[in-house]
């Protein structure tokens, strides 16, 4: 076990490194956008240039598609693969029935689209991240810049009818100016605390003219990786419910660890 990584980022990096064993030869990959997703993207890269496997990603956002290049996995876009075997991604938080609030990166609308054009989808993702109830983590909804202030009021008036504990909601910032997503939409962060009903939430959230899509991924996930600060992962299965746990080793000399950010 290496004493370079903090317990948080052991976590991450032994739940990447579980997740790519799940890929094989030949592949088209969804590549997630975060921290726990690049060192995903690392593994991922190691195996590449390593190993010789041979796969297609198709990133979620412009910095997932650079640090894939760096790594030496071939880069496409959606359309040129058109449908995808496999995406690993990683979460803001996940509930027992492995429905997510993702977008805390601010690529949730690629991330959803990329995620729904595959046959399976895995979550890489450490232990704080899982909840009884989603809603803590704020829900973010991605909207047109235009009118975007009377979209946030539709949104906030739309809540009142909803089984959420808060109300409030706040445009994202860059520093002193709206935060810009890869589409060139703001992202509205919503401060629900709790959400009652995540289903009923999503599909009206998406109902409100100028928003474009919403952070909550509902029965989306077939498989989540949970990561831990010693070194061990968990392995739950939606569809079987089984859940394993082992423990995943690695060296200092890993040659991922050469890059970090």
């Amino acid at each position: 076990m290496s004493d370079t990584l903090s317990p948080i980022d052991t976590a991450k990096f032994v739940a990447a490194r579980k997740a790519v064993e799940f890929v094989e030869d030949g592949m088209k990959l969804g590549l997630g956008t975060g921290s726990t997703a690049a060192w995903m993207v690392r593994c991922l890269g190691e195996m590449v240039r390593e190993g010789g496997l041979k796969v297609l990603g198709v990133p979620t956002s412009g910095r997932t598609a650079e640090l894939a290049r760096q790594q030496g996995i071939e880069v496409v876009s959606l359309d040129e693969a058109k449908w995808l075997d496999l995406t690993i991604d990683g979460a803001d938080e996940f509930d027992a029935e492995l429905n997510l609030i993702k977008g805390g990166g601010g690529a949730l609308l690629q991330e959803k689209i990329v995620a729904t054009a595959s046959d399976q989808m895995i979550v890489i993702t450490d232990v704080s991240k899982q909840v009884e109830t989603l809603g803590a983590f704020p829900l973010p909804v991605e909207v047109i810049p235009f009118g975007w202030q009377t979209t946030k009021a539709l949104v906030e008036e739309t809540l009142v009818s909803m089984d959420v504990l808060g109300q409030h909601s706040t445009l994202r910032m860059n520093g002193e100016v709206p935060f810009v997503t890869d589409e060139g939409n703001h992202i509205i962060d919503l401060h629900l605390q709790r959400i009652g009903n995540a289903r009923q939430l999503a599909l009206v959230l998406n109902q409100i003219p100028g928003v474009v899509e919403n952070g909550l991924f509902i029965d989306i996930c077939d498989k989540v990786i949970i990561g831990h600060g010693d070194g061990r992962v968990s392995t739950r299965d939606v569809v079987s419910g089984e859940e394993t746990e082992e423990r995943v080793d690695f060296a200092e000399s890993d040659n991922i660890f050469s890059d970090l950010d």
